[in-house]
């Protein structure tokens, strides 16, 4: 008799991650996303705020899915110590770009999971970006795009701002969202069995 493995439950709402995911061949059984305030706090640096979200909503989705698998994840973009918003508006994408235009900013994506016996697993991946310098058409064409909302730094390296990396150093799938192998490893590491390798 084979016993049933515990549920794995993607804590975000993002398209994304879920993409990510099927990249490699994991199937979350339900997506349930965290509803959390991920307001910065005073003083706290990029590394530790990417960390705290990921572990908050981690634990904020474990709390009604006692017994399951629950993966969390959250990226910051930051030039310096500064993280960049999610652009929403105008305002909040032309703020960003004037800051990444022809420098280099980290993305940081925070990890965390938290297995069946309520134990928790988390880190942070840091990818170095290079943009290069953006002609004013380029970056009014950007802005009219759209591409740019809901996305943390005003960008998405898999759409039209994929064409302005001069250099990434790092984790190309941790800038899209979520860090491929060090979340594999991370599920592998609480006991997690991909479903066709248990059958």
């Amino acid at each position: 008799m084979t016993v049933a493995q515990p549920s794995l439950v993607l804590a975000s709402a993002s398209p994304r991650r879920l993409d990510l995911l099927a990249q490699v061949g994991v199937t979350p059984d339900r997506v349930d996303p965290a509803d959390i305030d991920e307001s910065p706090l005073r003083d706290e640096t990029p590394r530790r705020h990417a960390l705290r979200l990921a572990q908050e909503k981690a634990r904020a989705v474990a709390a009604r899915s006692p017994g399951d698998f629950v993966l969390a994840a959250d990226t910051v973009v930051a030039v310096g110590r500064r993280i960049l918003p999610k652009a929403e508006t105008e305002a909040d994408v032309r703020y960003c770009l004037k800051l990444l235009t022809g420098r280099a900013h980290k993305v940081l994506t925070g990890v965390a999971l938290i297995g069946p016996d309520g134990g928790l697993s988390s880190r942070v991946i840091e990818t170095r970006v290079v943009f290069k310098r953006l002609s004013d058409p380029e970056f009014e064409s950007y802005v009219a795009s759209g591409q740019w909302r809901g996305k943390a730094g005003g960008y998405g390296v898999q759409g039209i701002a994929g064409g302005f990396i001069v250099d990434l150093q790092g984790s190309y799938p941790s800038v899209v969202g979520l860090p491929l192998y060090e979340t594999l490893c991370m599920l592998e590491g609480k006991g997690w069995i991909r479903r066709e390798a248990a059958a």
